[in-house]
């Protein structure tokens, strides 16, 4: 609950509600910074098996985690909690799993986590969120900050061959560019969809069409992001681009073209869809019935789109022209295991 007694969801809706008439669209940023740390300053040391992360493959934030978990090879360090597609006011749910309960840490919400630590959490129950097992609280849900986490203070844990992905050299350039891309394309399709007046929406189109035109000159002569490999740049990029067609281009109406009338990036982003440890994360069908069963004020009917088709992600990109190692000097991961298959007819790979 709210400080005035609203309830309060995902992406900060109050009341089930995520356009506020008249308003631009906020993100409530403020996430619980707690870090897992090799020094454990913060109360919390990295210990394999101690952490569980909920994870919903629906959601951008999230998505980015299991991309970096699967690329790094930390399946059996950090295990794996995923909510069902949809939730309601109150938080996501684990209703996927036998019975409705997650099966490690017993609790039928993801809600229960963030109160065993917190009873009186102010603010929406978010995914990604890592939890501490032994108590069944909540650690962080500081998504920004997770996957930088996974790469620097998890090494010990990483599987032989896995990439580097935020290499020191690199990691200014690859924070201003991810900096640029949260504000106005991983959050810059939520300023459009929830924009609650014309101005608002019309301002977010624009800057999001202009970085998306500043992208597709940056990725013209080059594969990746930033340096020849790929790093915490292009899984942040990716989650957006994936959704883009399926979602954004039709419900959040940004609708200049569609990802794939856009050959820069469509070849860019069917290159890291092709790659190991990226498309086989993406639940196509999750991803369009949280979007538009979740938002129902902006989709009222709550009807899920049948379209688009989405075999011509396996398309060949060609992309392999410009050079680049996609893994530097690592390895592609192993192929997904059981629990982290996404379910048969959900993406074109399966």
């Amino acid at each position: 609950m709210t400080s005035d007694g609203r309830t309060t969801g995902e992406d900060g809706a109050r009341d089930g509600k995520y356009v506020e008439p008249g308003k631009a669209y906020d993100r409530d940023m403020r996430y619980i910074a707690d870090r897992i740390t090799v020094d454990g300053r913060d109360g919390w040391p990295v210990e394999a098996g101690r952490y569980r992360l909920i994870a919903a493959r629906a959601c951008p934030w999230a998505n980015r985690t299991l991309i970096v978990r699967r690329l790094l090879g930390l399946e059996d360090a950090i295990s794996v909690g995923m909510p069902g597609p949809t939730h309601d006011q109150r938080s996501w749910t684990f209703d996927l799993d036998p019975g409705g309960v997650d099966p490690v840490l017993e609790i039928p919400r993801l809600q229960d986590a963030y109160f065993a630590r917190y009873p009186d959490y102010p603010r929406g129950i978010t995914v990604p969120a890592i939890v501490d097992i032994p108590t069944g609280g909540v650690v962080t849900n500081d998504f920004n900050r997770i996957t930088l986490d996974f790469e620097t203070e998890w090494t010990q844990f990483h599987r032989d061959g896995a990439p580097d992905l935020y290499p020191e050299r690199l990691r200014d350039e690859i924070d201003t560019v991810a900096r640029r891309v949260f504000r106005e394309v991983n959050n810059g399709v939520y300023l459009c969809g929830f924009a609650g007046s014309q101005q608002a929406y019309d301002d977010a189109y624009g800057t999001l069409f202009t970085a998306l035109d500043w992208l597709t000159e940056r990725l013209s002569t080059q594969r990746y992001l930033v340096g020849d490999t790929i790093t915490e740049a292009d899984v942040r990029l990716f989650t957006t681009l994936a959704r883009f067609d399926p979602v954004y281009h039709g419900h959040f109406k940004c609708n200049r073209q569609k990802l794939s009338e856009m050959p820069v990036l469509w070849a860019y982003a069917r290159d890291l869809f092709q790659t190991p440890g990226f498309g086989d994360t993406i639940d196509f069908v999750q991803i369009k019935e949280h979007y538009y069963i979740v938002h129902s004020d902006i989709n009222p009917s709550r009807i899920v789109p049948d379209g688009p088709d989405l075999q011509n992600w396996l398309t060949p990109h060609g992309r392999e022209e410009l050079g680049g190692r996609p893994f530097g000097g690592g390895t592609p991961p192993p192929p997904p295991r059981p629990h982290d298959t996404v379910a048969a007819g959900h993406n074109p790979m399966t």
